[in-house]
Order: C-alpha cells, then structure tokens, then sequence
C-alpha cells in the first residue's frame, strides 16, 4: 500500500499556479475535434481524465500534437469520427458522458465502456433523452449504467426532447455540445430542477466560442438554432482549475497566511469561483486580479459554524468538510446529494475519513453535518477510496496542527499530478526536524 505521511504543518506566503480546469479542457478538446478548424489548446490539462478523452479522439481519427508542456494542436474534422470503434474512459465522467452524445448522432457502432467505478456512476438520463431523438443505444449490463453500445442514428425528425438535471448537469452539457450537429432545430427542456447550474453556463460559454449559439430560456429551456458550424478559435487558452484551486483558498482561509493564486481571476467563467463568495461570508477577505486570486483572513478571528447549500459547486464543497473541523460548532453542508454518483460515494467517503479525526458526523441523501472534536485525531490513516478529491482534501489537515496519513496518494492523477508538490512548496513543517511530506 503506498501512503504518505504529512507533519503539522504551517503555510508560506506564496504564488502557487495552477493546472488547466479539467472542465474546460475537456469541453474544448471535444469542440476542436467537431470543428474543421486547426486549435491549438494552451495550458491543457496533462491528466488522467483528459488523457482518455484525448486517446479516445485519437482512436475516433482526430490528429492531437503535443506540441509544447501544457499545449496540444487538435485537428478536427468536422464531426466525422471513424467508425466500430471500442473506447476505454477510465473513470472519466464528463469525456464518458459527452462522448456518449455526439457519437450517438453517428452512423456506425461504438462501445463505450471504464473502470469498474464508472460502470456504477449513472447514464439512463441522459441515454433516456437521446432516445427521444432516434438515438440506439444498449446497456451491455444494468440498465441506466455504462457500459454502452452505440448504433447508427435514426433521425425521428422530433424537435424537441426532455432531461433530467437532478442527478448531474453532465447530461445537460454533454446534450448542448452534440445536438448542433443536427441540420435542424431543437428545444431542449428540463424536466426537474438542474443541480450545478454553473457548469451548464460555463458549457454554453464555450459553445459560444467555438461559433455554436444556443438560446437560454429562464434556465428551463434551451433552444439550437439549425444548420451550425463548430468553428474552433486558431489558439484558446484554458482558465487554471477553480476546484483545484479551492484547496489553496481553504489553506490561506484556515492558516490566515495569503497565497496568490495564478490561473483564475475575476472573470473566470468556472462556476466554482463561487467558492470564495462562501469563503468571504465567512469572514474572509477576497482579492481578485485580472488572472489572480488571493484569500486573507486574520489569524486570531475564530472560524464560525455555517450551514452552506452548496449545490452549485459539488467539487469544491468538499474543502468545506475540513474547514468545519476548525470551526465552533456544527457546520452542514446541504445540496450534495451528486456526491453519491462521483468517483465514489463521497458522502458515505467523507463521514467515515472525518470519523476517524474524531469528529461527529451525520449524513442523509443530500447533506452532511459535521461537529468538530475537542482535539483531532492524530496519525489518522485516511483512505481514499480512489478519489483524487478526498486526498487533497485530508492533506488539510495538517494545517490543524495535526499529522496525517493519506493512503493512496496518487489518485491525484486524474486532474492534479503533482499537486503534493505544490502543497510541499507552500507549507513548512512546525518541527523543522521533520520532513513535511515523506512516503511510508
């Protein structure tokens, strides 16, 4: 088992840059291989997630150079895609779910299928509203679960569909990037209300810069105008990771230490920048540059308890766990009933790995509550249960003046390689006979 051992830790004044948004990379390298348009993609993320998605496209007959560190030239070709293709997307949802789309606009045969994981992470709304439209797609195994098989396209000529949004806003998106390969108009309604609204504006924000426009109607209908081209810009630059840089934000919040934050600034089309509004209510100072980000707050001002809904920004809520443990009182987080279909079941993940610090924990379907011991447990063994989120979330910890053991440390991986790194440059061990970050 390979685990890593964090000492009590303090944090540095510091500038830490952050990786690509895996949101942003993975919607622009689909959108640059459905345009005829050569883009090359500046500050990509070098992931596992977007890894998959790449060798997918690679495997369907899209050209993607790697030019540079971070810069990758995509060759589209104009929403052709080779055919009877098998494609393996690890544990990649929103590559999974997007693919899933626009291939099933195709005329030939796909099989889409991923770990062991994403074979449990739900499909049957979006698969539902394909139908709707003369999609064929068949469940391998559980009905609602990948893996999937994709049959040629029959197009029913309808001209609308339904979606549900109550389960992931994926379904949304992965429907709004496809459907403009249609020659004909379309009305896309939800048909409950949508949970993380702000990645479906974020979606139409780069639909909107690769030519395609989609008219948004009070948020309950979307409305594709026919006959559109994807026309990809000849260089996009992607936004560094909001979630990413949530970890950072929470340190500078618990420590009072500033960090600047370079990648993400105040017009930042990522709905997780949010985080800091929440940040901010909760006493912190926000100071945002035109690519920047920087948090403040003064050491000798006690955390208060708070109760946050937080269903807009699921990823980045789960830093909010670790802050409730230096907090007084009982803190809930609500709206975060997703967290049951992520890489894992994270509200069962974070109640268990929270007990172990020796905090008190209740969960029901969509939220948790957590009251903080008088001590935290030192020397927890935190598991991580393949989820790159619940190790850089317990990573924290050590800036509660605790140590901590993280078990698994590499699922960073799929959005955030060296991202124990990054967190080792900007922190300092309390004992300076220690080694902050060491490998057991």
């Amino acid at each position: 088992m390979n685990e890593l051992f964090l000492a009590p830790a303090s944090l540095k004044k510091s500038t830490v840059s952050l990786p690509g948004s895996k949101s942003i990379t993975n919607r622009a390298l689909l959108l640059a291989a459905l345009s005829k348009e050569p883009c090359q993609l500046h500050n990509v993320l070098e992931a596992d997630d977007s890894y998959y998605l790449c060798e997918a496209l690679k495997r369907l007959g899209i050209i993607i150079n790697r030019q540079h560190d971070n810069i990758w030239q995509v060759c589209g070709q104009g929403g052709l895609f080779l055919p009877e293709t098998d494609l393996f997307l690890g544990n990649a949802g929103t590559a999974f779910r997007s693919l899933t789309a626009v291939l099933a606009l195709q005329q030939s045969h796909y099989r889409l299928h991923g770990t062991a994981r994403m074979h449990e992470r739900p499909i049957g709304d979006l698969v539902d509203a394909l139908r709707q439209i003369g999609a064929h797609i068949q469940y391998e195994n559980n009905v609602g679960y990948p893996p999937l098989h994709i049959n040629p396209f029959v197009d029913n000529h309808h001209n609308e569909l339904y979606v549900s949004g109550k389960v992931s806003s994926q379904f949304l998106s992965a429907l709004l990037i496809a459907l403009p390969q249609l020659q004909r108009p379309l009305t896309i309604y939800l048909k409950d209300q949508l949970i993380s609204q702000p990645y479906v504006d974020m979606t139409l924000k780069l639909l909107t810069q690769f030519g395609i426009k989609i008219n948004k109607n009070q948020q309950q209908s979307f409305v594709i105008p026919a006959r559109q081209s994807y026309r990809a810009p000849k260089h996009y630059w992607i936004e560094g990771d909001a979630s990413s840089a949530s970890y950072f934000w929470a340190a500078s919040y618990l420590s009072g230490v500033p960090i600047q934050v370079e990648g993400v600034g105040k017009n930042s089309i990522q709905g997780d920048i949010t985080f800091l509004q929440h940040l901010h209510n909760l006493g912190a100072t926000i100071t945002y540059g035109e690519h920047t980000t920087s948090v403040s707050r003064n050491p000798a001002q006690k955390i208060p308890a708070f109760d946050i809904n937080a269903k807009d920004i699921p990823d980045a809520a789960m830093v909010f766990c670790i802050i409730a443990l230096a907090a007084e009182g009982t803190s809930h987080i609500r709206g975060v009933e997703s967290w049951r279909v992520k890489e894992t079941d994270r509200l069962n993940a974070m109640a268990c790995e929270l007990q172990k610090l020796g905090a008190q924990v209740n969960t029901d379907n969509d939220s948790i509550s957590i009251t903080p011991p008088e001590q935290l447990t030192a020397n927890a063994h935190i598991k991580t249960y393949d989820d790159h989120r619940m190790a850089m979330c317990f990573s924290l910890v050590s800036l509660l003046h605790v140590p901590i053991v993280i078990h698994e440390p590499n699922c960073v991986n799929k959005t955030f390689p060296d991202f124990f790194h990054r967190f080792a440059d900007v922190t300092c061990p309390l004992d300076a006979t220690q080694n902050h970050l060491k490998t057991l």
